[in-house]
């Protein structure tokens, strides 16, 4: 990781997920999971959860916690809006065109039509006060191409890629430009809501599950976490890193802000998701297009599983995991106790990584049956998302999965919908339909993408490392 050192004033706040012990010595949090040991100087410096930097010590003990995503920046310098350009990709969309540029106001704004039937036209009378510029390509190249036409184009400190569907809410930018008075930023993102919620019931289950929306909680960006990357809809980033690594790979039509995120996060920058921040997107509310899209996501596993080996997998739990619910899964009395076998060796393994904690085997099974379960909701995902047709044809042979698999599938759809019963209005039925449904056109796309690139890296499980 980049050691650029946090100015004074930065302030860090531990993420309220994470758990404290020994009198903050020790810390427990953060996606992926780890546990952090402080010296008591920096846990005094911590106090009720929240540390400012004010010289270089404090700065070292701001960025290990930032570093081990246990704590999140509360930053309270703040770069020049006029720092910014904003950079539009465009191929066919002259209406979202235009009410994007009626909800920009005084920016400097440069749209790269890439290849549209009808060359891009500013009016004069067009209801901004934005400065915009034109670039054209005569013909369609991408919107990979089209984003680094403006990279390169621009002139400022920062650049925010919008695409055309997209409408920034108020005060979207500033609350993701105070990311960047930590100097090891590159990248931030925000929010992406429903423009148009209720129009039907897709609409209200896109406003719930689109693939876009990353949620409520801030956090950073890691390959390997909660957030893993963020889409390129809507971003905001340092054009200096992005100079650096190429801008995007014009090579690649889908999945390449994954892939930009991952080249960003390996070359050492830091990347952060602000959900404080929102950006309202035109979602795809007709069936066919949404389905079509879902299934389009789908096929970029197989271009990154090639790019980034290893880091591509559509399930990750520990051998552990696996291994007891397998036994659990036979139903049977040996099952049962190897079952209980292999967790109650997981518990004594996790407990030696809790020594010295108080009630040390109360925390590692506590920590133990978080980790099963999380596991087990992964693994009925994964059967009914990334591995949804070996699981149809096992069906088809064994009524013990056939039971096993719709149990499943009923009641991950039912869990999802529960968690996020707040913010859909969807009732439970057509929510697990549409959920399905999702997760089998993410599935037919992901196995899609694997049979044109010939490889299998894309639907390869693998275990976390220790």
């Amino acid at each position: 990781m980049r050691h650029d050192r946090l100015p004074d004033g930065f302030g860090v706040r531990i993420d309220p997920r994470v758990r404290a012990y020994s009198g903050g010595r020790v810390l427990i949090g953060g996606s992926p999971a780890r546990l952090l040991r402080l010296a008591p100087e920096a846990a005094e410096m911590i106090g009720d959860g929240y540390l400012e930097v004010t010289g270089p010590k404090s700065a070292v003990v701001a960025r290990r916690l930032l570093d081990s995503g246990v704590a999140n920046p509360r930053p309270r310098l703040l770069p020049s809006p006029d720092d910014v350009t904003v950079i539009v990709p465009l191929h066919n969309n002259a209406e979202g065109l235009a009410r994007l540029l009626a909800a920009l106001r005084g920016h400097n704004v440069i749209v790269v039509d890439d290849g549209s039937d009808q060359p891009v036209r500013i009016p004069r009378n067009r209801g901004t006060r934005c400065r915009v510029t034109v670039l054209r390509h005569d013909r369609k190249q991408g919107p990979a191409a089209a984003r680094n036409a403006g990279l390169r184009a621009a002139t400022t400190d920062f650049v925010a890629f919008l695409d055309s569907d997209v409408v920034p809410r108020s005060g979207w930018l500033e609350v993701m430009l105070g990311h960047f008075s930590d100097p090891g930023v590159a990248l931030v993102a925000p929010r992406i809501v429903a423009l148009d919620p209720e129009s039907n019931a897709l609409a209200r289950y896109e406003h719930t599950r689109s693939s876009l929306d990353l949620g409520r909680r801030e956090a950073a960006v890691h390959s390997r976490g909660l957030v893993s990357y963020v889409p390129s809809a809507a971003l905001l980033a340092r054009r200096r890193a992005l100079l650096e690594q190429g801008g995007f790979d014009e090579s690649m039509h889908v999945a390449e802000d994954v892939d930009l995120c991952w080249r960003l996060e390996r070359a050492g920058w830091r990347l952060r998701y602000e959900p404080a921040a929102h950006v309202a997107h035109d979602h795809r509310v007709c069936f066919r297009a949404w389905f079509g899209r879902k299934l389009f996501y789908g096929t970029g596993a197989a271009p990154l599983g090639e790019r980034h080996a290893g880091t591509v997998s559509p399930l990750s739990v520990p051998s552990w995991t696996l291994l007891a619910a397998f036994l659990f899964a036979t139903l049977t009395k040996w099952g049962l106790f190897g079952g209980i076998v292999t967790l109650i060796t997981a518990l004594a393994r996790l407990r030696r990584v809790f020594a010295g904690l108080d009630n040390s085997t109360r925390i590692a099974a506590i920590y133990l049956a978080r980790g099963f379960f999380a596991g087990l909701w992964r693994l009925a995902s994964a059967m009914c998302r990334h591995y949804w047709p070996i699981t149809v044809l096992a069906m088809f042979f064994s009524r013990r999965v056939r039971r096993i698999a719709i149990t499943m599938a009923v009641a991950d759809g039912l869990a999802d919908w529960f968690t996020h019963r707040d913010s859909g209005g969807l009732d439970p039925v057509r929510y697990t339909v549409y959920k399905r449904l999702d997760d089998i056109a993410y599935g037919t796309g992901l196995w899609l993408g694997a049979f044109r690139a010939r490889s299998v890296e894309a639907l390869k499980p693998t275990t976390p490392s220790r």
